[in-house]
């Protein structure tokens, strides 16, 4: 099977996957993001310390998703926040055992895992307070912030694909991700933003016409940072994909790597103006 047909069935089991996990139920959710954030967290060390400090990448994960697990567990069943000391503990063994190292050579990469839980454990913890509403689960407007990304990556590549290939079309981030052009760009912002009116119609997207089209202009705008970043993360570590655990797609932060940053960002602003 060539890499077109591959790459478009499995965009759609991936596509149906998240779309069932975010809106069928509260232990779907917790499952599928839990898995996410332990491949995407896996797939980072990996990247950036390979074989290195083993117990320390370990450590790492069992903060990542004990933190998820807990906060979910919070706000879908009432838990008390004070469970929250458990990956605390696990952050603070990571300097204790570090002192049991074998060597301090390349002993600054440690930082790395710090990074990996700010850069990627962080935000999807903060998952399950878009998805409950009071104790009712509710996992549309998640669910809209995630299709106003992908329609977004869509119109870049439409928009890219045909005209920012021309000779004098101008790059986006030429030294970051060299394919990318501002025609693209412009594109995934019209495509957000027209989606996001769309969703604002169907009632998906519970705000006025106005806060809509800024989410829209943020989510577009946020979701290209964050793309640009992780590539930036990858040229720095000289790999082409995060993983390979998504047939034709990469890994799985290449897939997420524009909703870590989008997502948080139309959160903070609903936030500001007091919308959630």
């Amino acid at each position: 099977m060539n890499n077109f047909w591959t790459r478009t069935l499995v965009g759609i089991v991936f596509l149906a996957v998240m779309v069932f996990g975010l809106i069928w139920d509260r232990t779907l959710f917790g499952a599928l993001f839990a898995v996410i954030l332990w491949v995407a967290l896996q797939e980072f060390y990996s990247m950036a310390l390979g074989s290195r400090f083993l117990f320390q990448q370990k450590l790492g994960l069992v903060t990542g998703a004990l933190a998820f697990l807990l906060v979910a567990s919070h706000f879908f069943y009432g838990w008390s926040l004070g469970w929250l000391v458990l990956p605390l503990l696990c952050l603070l063994l990571i300097p204790v055992t570090s002192l049991f190292l074998p060597s301090r050579e390349g002993f600054g990469d440690l930082t790395y895992i710090y990074a990996g839980l700010l850069y990627i454990a962080l935000p999807i913890s903060l998952s399950p307070m878009l998805v409950m509403d009071g104790e009712v689960y509710d996992g549309w407007l998640l669910l809209s912030f995630f299709i106003l990304i992908w329609v977004s990556d869509v119109g870049a590549y439409c928009v890219g694909s045909i005209l920012g290939r021309r000779p004098d079309a101008r790059k986006l981030a030429p030294s970051i991700s060299p394919n990318k052009s501002w025609w693209g760009f412009a594109g995934g912002l019209v495509f957000c933003v027209a989606a996001a009116i769309g969703l604002h119609f169907l009632t998906w997207l519970p705000y006025s016409l106005v806060h809509c089209i800024v989410i829209g202009l943020i989510i577009a705008v946020a979701g290209t940072c964050g793309d640009l970043f992780e590539s930036m993360w990858k040229r720095h570590f000289g790999v082409k994909d995060s993983g390979k655990c998504i047939p034709g797609h990469g890994g799985m932060l290449d897939r997420f790597d524009s909703s870590l940053v989008a997502i948080p960002m139309a959160c903070i602003y609903l936030t500001l103006i007091e919308l959630i």
